[in-house]
């Protein structure tokens, strides 16, 4: 399975309303995992099975929470059982379809 997640505290506060450093331990513990992950400016990308993946995403969760009183949650799954390496197959077809059209 593929998730996209997004974490972040709220009640930090700081005055400047940034919140890396908390991302910065989420993305920590992705990385940390050893599952194939990818991080872009807006959310982080994760691959693996089912209870791996959503360990992973608990104790980013988790850790965001130790820099705020709330934490926001966002996640979209792609459930495709037999499936992996789709990080970048996705991708990988869908620039083949862009190519193969123009």
């Amino acid at each position: 399975m593929l998730v996209a997640f997004s974490v972040a505290p709220s009640g930090t506060g700081r005055s400047d309303g940034s919140v890396h450093d908390a991302v910065a331990a989420a993305v920590r513990i992705v990385r940390e995992s050893g599952l194939p992950h990818r991080t872009t400016s807006m959310f982080t990308e994760i691959e693996g099975e089912w209870d791996e993946v959503f360990d992973v995403v608990k104790r980013a969760t988790d850790a965001v929470g130790d820099f705020g009183s709330r934490v926001s949650l966002v996640l979209k799954a792609d459930i495709r059982p037999g499936f992996t390496g789709e990080l970048d197959a996705k991708v990988e077809r869908l620039e083949a379809a862009i190519e193969n059209d123009g």
